[in-house]
């Protein structure tokens, strides 16, 4: 296909959420938790890395292991998983990665000399006395550490706080001394939970997970997922530790919200929770978060947009699109591969993947791929069937006469082209039961213009989209 940035933006083969990007010498860096496509659980792999040039987001290089999940003490038999980590680059020039087992209460941190070097055990979080943060009486669970080092200080937030819980006042936020371990000042609120916002500005979008931090010019940052699980949300103050006022949501990863092409309450993919962080790359910002794929909750895919700031500050929040941070449409004319669909609904239109360790029912089509966790084999739409869309946004259609789709399955039926989600079909591709990937091409007329390309499903069985090609 032709070169473009695309959502996901790895291999549709890796399975990297919670990406925290960062850019170190002129190439982006970004460090997340590892799922396993057919996963059983969140983050079974160890870290990974992935980076590519300030210059081009669409050229990523796969890094290595950075950091195994044996190397922390308390973890020598691999019983734990990695959750989600984070990096910032220390007072003494080295780089130190921040993460929390999914057991435990404490903070682990490891330190490397490179961006994406083996990075080796430093320490725990602590306190001046030694204990460590999260095992002194009053402390909450510590859960998504989030970084930024400002000259010899580190600021450093967690937390972790479902809907209804009490014991748990919302994400709190501490400063460390130049060795990166030792709390200098804190715990302090930094916003609250559901149970402790009643006239707060976050009413309504509490913090649940995932506390990242960033700073624009004199502004922080702080970004969260809410307790709605499907928004990145941000609030910002001129502190790094108090006074901060809710923004906004930055993204949703099933784009409630967006009412620009649809009703803001519809979803328009399979949302679940989320996670991820903003970065300044030349003179544009971009969000990277993950979406939910296979019908589970345990094999998820980074995905990078452009935002945009108005002159306050605000930011107006994204669309997903299959086109990613390039924030321009794909030339309409080619082969796209089918895992690109940033929309993905069924004529029983659902909110989520389901619950955590539920595999979605056979209604919903997914993102899938053949072969087990490693096979690097290319992703697909799977399980489409009767009513079901897939949408692909978006695409600048110059004279485009006919599309050919990639299908298996069993299925009989056709594959009915569309422009809106909601639209007038513009024409029926025949398909028929094949055990292989077979092509059938109809002649198509897409009108000129930017468009989204939608592909829907009517007929018996269920049919699987590896690609189309607009010619």
């Amino acid at each position: 296909m032709n070169k473009h940035t695309r959502n996901p933006y790895l291999p549709s083969w890796e399975y990297i959420p919670d990406g925290e990007p960062y850019l170190f010498d002129g190439r982006v860096y970004v460090y997340g938790s590892h799922d396993f496509f057919r996963g059983n659980a969140y983050c079974l792999g160890d870290y990974v890395c992935w980076s590519a040039p300030e210059d081009d987001l669409g050229d990523w290089r796969y890094e290595g292991v950075i950091y195994r999940k044996t190397q922390d003490p308390l973890n020598p038999d691999a019983s734990m998983c990695l959750y989600a980590p984070d990096v910032t680059k220390g007072p003494d020039g080295r780089y130190y990665l921040y993460y929390v087992l999914d057991k435990v209460s404490v903070v682990s941190v490891a330190v490397c000399d490179t961006p994406a070097g083996q990075y080796e055990f430093y320490g725990y979080v602590h306190y001046p006395d030694g204990s460590r943060l999260g095992e002194r009486e009053g402390d909450e669970p510590q859960f998504d550490p989030g970084v930024l080092t400002e000259g010899d200080a580190t600021y450093l937030y967690t937390g972790f706080c479902a809907v209804g819980d009490t014991s748990r006042t919302g994400h709190k936020g501490v400063k460390l001394a130049a060795d990166m371990l030792t709390i200098m000042e804190g715990p302090v609120n930094i916003a609250p939970s559901e149970p402790y916002s009643k006239g707060s500005s976050f009413e309504g979008h509490e913090v649940f997970e995932a506390p990242s931090i960033r700073k624009r010019g004199d502004t922080y940052y702080f970004i969260y997922s809410s307790v709605a699980m499907h928004e990145l949300c941000y609030a910002t103050s001129k502190s790094p530790l108090k006074d901060f006022v809710y923004g906004g949501v930055i993204i949703s990863n099933n784009d409630l919200h967006i009412d620009s092409y649809k009703p803001a309450d519809q979803p328009m993919y399979y949302g679940g929770n989320n996670h991820g962080s903003i970065i300044q790359i030349k003179d544009k910002w971009y969000i990277f978060y993950h979406r939910h794929t296979d019908g589970t909750n345990f094999s998820r895919q980074g995905c990078i947009e452009e935002i945009t700031f108005r002159e306050d500050g605000s930011i107006i929040q994204a669309e997903m699109t299959s086109s990613g941070a390039s924030n321009t449409p794909f030339e309409g004319k080619g082969t796209f591969e089918g895992y690109l669909a940033c929309q993905l609904f069924a004529k029983d239109i659902a909110f989520t993947t389901g619950a955590p360790g539920e595999f979605m029912d056979d209604r919903f089509p997914r993102i899938t791929q053949d072969g087990k966790d490693g096979d690097e084999y290319p992703g697909y739409v799977g399980n489409i069937r009767d009513g079901a869309h897939c949408g692909f946004r978006y695409f600048d259609c110059r004279d485009v006469k006919s599309i050919t789709v990639r299908v298996r399955g069993y299925c009989s039926g056709n594959i009915c082209v569309k422009t809106k989600w909601d639209g007038e079909i513009l024409g029926r591709i025949p398909v028929g039961f094949t055990n292989v990937w077979k092509d059938y091409k109809a002649d198509i007329a897409i009108p000129d213009g930017v468009q989204s390309i939608y592909f829907m499903y009517e007929g018996h069985g269920a049919a699987n989209l590896a690609s189309f090609t607009l010619e």
